[in-house]
């Protein structure tokens, strides 16, 4: 697939998933951690323009001057930015501003992109670009998600959402041993991947057994009527704190009304599926669930050498690992080196892929990584012994 289609396919997704909001919903930010979808699409629009249009493109003329102010997220190297708690005190740009200014990076990108004769380092960063976009696109949905789930009304996103693929089917398969030795951990071969996979390298595992399958919501509600949320012994010292500080007693989203728990999906507020993998989860409660069971959470190692073994996609699942660099790691000069290295502290890696990650975005080597108490993204659990 050429270049152009690759990127006018992801820029459509973009677009797609916005279809059905109205525009009042498109500024709204509940929380620091979601930013209005608004800004996402002005964003997106803003990485081409900055790392491709501006620098490599003949004659371009940048759309705004103010726009690096407004859409720049945390790159330190390009200058003075709002703040991510003010994205949604942005009034202006309007929404129908920030859809002009993706037509006019589109086409800009159509004539470039129609250039046969592409360097390899433009070649590389528009690939890049296009799976940032993509990242993107699943942050949309967690922050449609949060914004419409935390309206009074919970007004549905629309009636069939991505969350029925959340249903878990093989209970009685037996659990995926590891045998003790030597794997081989990291990305290799030269497809894309984000530079936290690279650094390929051998790391010794003690025999171990990975769950089929995620933890459901039926088996979730056990841990909260049996007082999982009461009793800190299941608890990190600072998953505690967060419990009692924030009143938390059940995942994000379920809802105990009139003695009957219900849960906000895309579609509305509806009846709690017992069969569906429990979602919304932070590595707080993840890890005082897998004590509570007697068990533990696995490793991110353990997951990507048992995981060709299960099936994985439905939820990105918390692992106990530290997101931290693999042997050799160094960051990229540049502005594009703030990608991922600068995170790489108290933070919690999660593997897989979720119902929400846009197709050909996953495979066994990501490494997505957030902080421990968070859970608007579609996070589960899978348990290891």
């Amino acid at each position: 697939m050429s270049f152009w289609l690759q990127y006018s396919a992801t820029r459509a997704r973009s677009v797609s998933i916005c279809a059905a909001l109205e525009k009042e919903d498109y500024v709204v930010q509940p929380v620091v951690d979601v930013s209005p979808p608004k800004w996402h699409l002005g964003h997106t629009t803003w990485f081409f323009e900055t790392f491709i249009l501006k620098p490599y493109s003949v004659a371009y003329q940048e759309y705004n001057p103010d726009f690096n102010y407004v859409f720049n997220s945390y790159y330190e190297t390009l200058g003075a930015r709002v703040i991510r708690t003010d994205r949604g005190n942005l009034s202006r740009p309007t929404v129908d501003e920030v859809y002009r200014y993706r037509d006019y990076v589109d086409l800009a990108m159509e004539h470039f992109l129609n250039n046969d004769d592409l360097e390899s380092t433009v070649k590389e960063i528009l690939t890049l670009g296009i799976h940032h976009e993509q990242q993107h696109q699943e942050l949309l949905w967690y922050d449609i998600k949060y914004i419409l789930g935390h309206n009074p009304l919970f007004p549905a996103y629309r009636e069939h959402g991505v969350e029925q693929q959340l249903m878990v089917t093989e209970q009685d398969k037996e659990w995926v041993e590891i045998l003790e030795g030597l794997y081989e951990i990291g990305h290799r071969g030269g497809d894309f991947h984000f530079d936290n996979e690279e650094g390929a390298h051998q790391f010794y595992l003690q025999r171990a057994f990975l769950s089929p399958v995620l933890v459901t919501n039926a088996e979730y509600l056990e841990f909260i009527v049996a007082g999982g949320y009461r009793n800190f012994n299941f608890w990190h010292y600072e998953g505690w704190d967060w419990v009692n500080n924030n009143k938390i007693v059940a995942p994000l989203y379920w809802h105990y009304i009139d003695g009957t728990w219900f849960e906000y999906t895309l579609s509305g507020l509806n009846p709690l599926k017992k069969g569906a993998a429990v979602s919304h989860i932070s590595f707080y409660e993840a890890a005082a669930y897998a004590q509570w069971k007697g068990l533990r959470l696995p490793t991110e190692f353990e997951w990507e050498v048992a995981a060709q073994r299960f099936n994985w996609g439905q939820l990105w699942e918390w692992t106990e690992s530290a997101y931290l660099p693999y042997p050799g790691f160094s960051k990229a000069p540049g502005a594009l080196g703030e990608y991922n290295g600068k995170f790489m502290v108290n933070q919690k890696v999660l593997r897989g892929a979720s119902v929400a990650t846009s197709p050909d975005h996953s495979r066994i080597t990501y490494r997505n990584f957030f902080h421990p108490h968070l859970r608007w993204m579609f996070s589960g659990i899978r348990l290891a012994k």
